[in-house]
């Protein structure tokens, strides 16, 4: 899939442009604050009806403008598509257009134009806690597997009617009664999770070793560990011997679950770590190896996105150049050479040899 063509009306900091992009790489050159990642945020939104920066559509419409437009012409699904999306600034609901005819919400443009983004604040993925790496894996494993996205949802649900009845015992011990019931539940949905995650981790982790080994120079060997309960010891094991597994693992902590009024252990906790040679890259990594494994792992998931959709989904990259060595900025620029790739960067003189140069200077294409 190939984004052509982008006209933009009131978008951020943008008035009144196009531009028409390589089917390769597309480098967007300017200073800082310039409109680099609004022109990102601007494709991720055209095909996906979702800003990786703000929640509120009226952000997204230029100041004192009426309304904001963002149109884009696609290659996509062997054919030639349009997209067009029409965004207000107060309450007014925004409008979403797909080859000239109205549509109703972003679900009816799925698969049309997927994208995935690194931005800087994927950079700790690998450094901070265990929350983001779930938000990031949740988040990939939900575009690739609608099951799972609806596993994921019913046991958030039971997780919270757990955390209620162990918060509420202290006042009506009662409710302990329909303990066991969550439990039992919230185990055969957290066996789900194990399930998918472990075979998505599995995948994720050789296809981001491959890339990791072509930025390094082969120096450099990644590893990718999904971790889960302790008394998982196969997580690749039936449904059925994981959701024993769980609650096992339930029953020994039954105590102190009621004891401090918490849901203390399931899959809600799980992480992966990655290593970097034997060497624990959250402790030990540098910017410039923290970096490129997390760059990695963005095209590790686009590859696995490729496989289950037979194209490859758009690839967005903001400020990845900063802090790589010249051997790791040069494979960003000229060895990723599938699919169509947009780079932000703000050193001048800066050029790709797979596809063309844009430069942008206080929301206008020069």
């Amino acid at each position: 899939m190939k984004l052509n063509e982008l006209k933009l009306r009131s978008f951020r900091n943008y008035g009144e442009t196009a531009v028409a992009f390589d089917p390769g790489v597309n480098l967007i050159v300017g200073d800082n604050a310039q409109g680099k990642t609004n022109l990102l945020e601007a494709i991720a939104y055209l095909g996906s009806g979702k800003s990786f920066r703000t929640q509120k559509t009226g952000e997204l419409v230029r100041f004192g403008g009426e309304f904001g437009e963002i149109e884009g012409k696609v290659f996509s699904q062997d054919r030639e598509q349009t997209l067009r999306w029409v965004l207000f600034p107060g309450s007014r609901p925004r409008q979403l257009w797909r080859n000239g005819a109205k549509k109703k919400s972003n679900r009816d443009i799925a698969g049309v134009l997927p994208t995935v983004l690194f931005c800087p604040e994927d950079l700790m993925i690998l450094k901070l806690g265990a929350a983001q790496r779930r938000r990031f894996g949740d988040s990939a494993l939900c575009g690739l597997r609608p099951n799972y996205d609806a596993a994921l949802t019913e046991y958030s649900r039971i997780l919270d009617q757990k955390s209620r009845i162990l918060k509420d015992h202290f006042d009506h011990p009662e409710v302990l009664e329909i303990l066991p019931e969550y439990n039992t539940r919230l185990c055969q949905v957290g066996a789900l999770l194990i399930s998918y995650r472990a075979r998505f981790y599995d995948s994720l982790g050789k296809a981001a070793a491959k890339y990791h080994s072509q930025f390094s120079g082969g120096t450099e060997e990644f590893s990718l560990e999904y971790k889960t309960v302790s008394t998982v010891s196969d997580p690749f094991a039936p449904v059925s011997v994981l959701t024993q597994n769980l609650l096992d693992h339930l029953d020994s902590h039954h105590r102190a679950e009621l004891e401090t009024g918490q849901c203390l252990t399931g899959p809600h906790k799980d992480d992966f770590t990655v290593t970097l040679s034997g060497i624990d890259l959250k402790a030990y990594g540098s910017q410039g190896q923290t970096r490129t494994a997390a760059i990695s792992l963005k095209l590790a998931q686009r590859e696995l996105m490729a496989r289950e959709w037979g194209e490859e989904p758009v690839l967005l990259l903001d400020d990845v150049l900063s802090e790589l060595d010249s051997g790791r900025q040069d494979f960003v620029l000229n060895q990723i050479t599938t699919g169509q790739v947009f780079i932000t960067c703000c050193e001048p003189g800066r050029f790709t040899r797979l596809g063309k140069t844009i430069v942008i200077q206080n929301g206008n294409v020069m």
